[in-house]
């Protein structure tokens, strides 16, 4: 019986193909179909795949931030377009904002750089809203607003934004032309130092006694720790202030050529002017806004349409946590000393009444 069985299981089977068919064509239900792929099997491939698509993408945007930390600093600028026009004939916001200090200095240095470098750019407009700054920081801006005029040809006008008042006026008569908002404040010609006197709260206060030991009698004139005498005020005026003051009024003299140097000297007393005084005055050439600057560098690079950009700074990983880390004040000697010296400033310092 058994050996019957067996014989007859497997002439079954030689006559059924993979499929569970007989060779006579019926179908054998004794014999299991051939298994399918499983739904969650396709399921789960499609998520590994992605998941080695989504480890591929992060690799290389990890690339990318070490690349952006790396390379952030660099000077490099994103430009941002503030009004559309031909590529081929681009004009160039340069800002100036805030105290003019050298490190804004460098930074609209770079700015120019950049422009030089682009064929394309037809003119520049520099954006001042600025009470002013240090002496060097506004005359590094003057000497390259007026190197890249003369080696490029282009032109360059000033926009006066707000306030562009000592240093920012002094950094404006650097440019072909000058268009002042109707609101903005101009002028403040001249120079100005302060710094504080300790010695009463040092000594009186505190009791604390300063000790100076210097190699001639004006090697610390003028000391915080001790009250300005008439010999040292005349001395710094003729050594600091009044040098720094004939630069400013000469400057402006030879840049408004509607202006003699009697006139501009009348005006340099310290005065703020607004736009309307300051155009009756023919220290602005023009009121008006952003489009009135944009139109006089088309008059002036003989241009009829232009796509007006500004520099932006990309966004650096490396920018970002430096200044997240040097958000703090840190008081060591440097600060100490930034503090307390006295410092010659073409600059509207409204504390001191200027």
């Amino acid at each position: 019986m058994d050996a019957d069985k067996n014989n007859n299981q497997l002439n079954v089977s030689k006559n059924t193909d993979s499929r569970g068919y007989s060779s006579s064509g019926g179908f054998d239900a004794s014999r299991p179909a051939g298994r399918k792929p499983s739904g969650w099997r396709i399921f789960f491939g499609v998520i590994l795949g992605l998941s080695v698509l989504a480890n591929i993408f992060l690799f290389l945007v990890l690339i990318g931030m070490a690349a952006v930390f790396a390379t952030g600093r660099s000077g490099t600028y994103a430009e941002e377009v503030i009004r559309k026009g031909p590529s081929d004939n681009k004009i160039v916001v340069i800002n100036l904002q805030g105290v003019i200090i050298s490190k804004k200095a460098q930074d609209v240095y770079r700015q120019i750089k950049t422009a030089r470098e682009d064929k394309q750019v037809k003119g520049l407009i520099l954006r001042v809203n600025s009470p002013g700054g240090t002496i060097s920081g506004s005359d590094q801006i003057y000497h390259q607003i007026q190197k890249y005029r003369q080696e490029t040809g282009k032109p360059v006008v000033a926009f006066m934004e707000g306030i562009a008042a000592s240093g920012g006026y002094y950094s404006s008569v650097a440019c072909e032309k000058i268009v002042s908002e109707p609101t903005a404040i101009t002028g403040s010609i001249g120079v100005i130092m302060s710094y504080f006197v300790l010695e009463d709260f040092l000594e009186n206060k505190l009791g604390i006694m300063p000790v100076i030991i210097k190699s001639g009698l004006k090697k610390d004139w003028p000391s915080p720790f001790k009250k300005v005498t008439a010999e040292q005020r005349k001395y710094i005026e003729d050594k600091l202030i009044n040098p720094a003051y004939e630069r400013f009024v000469n400057l402006v003299a030879g840049a408004r050529r509607e202006l003699t140097l009697e006139q501009v000297k009348l005006l340099a007393d310290g005065s703020i002017y607004g736009a309307s005084e300051a155009l009756d005055k023919k220290m602005i050439d023009k009121i008006g806004y952003i489009d009135t600057a944009i139109e006089e560098v088309k008059a002036l690079a003989n241009i009829d349409k232009a796509k007006v950009v500004e520099y932006r700074k990309p966004f650096s990983l490396g920018g970002f946590l430096s200044a997240r880390s040097s958000g703090g004040l840190k008081l060591d000697k440097t600060m100490l000393y930034e503090l307390a010296r006295p410092e010659v400033l073409y600059l509207w310092d409204v504390r001191a009444g200027y």
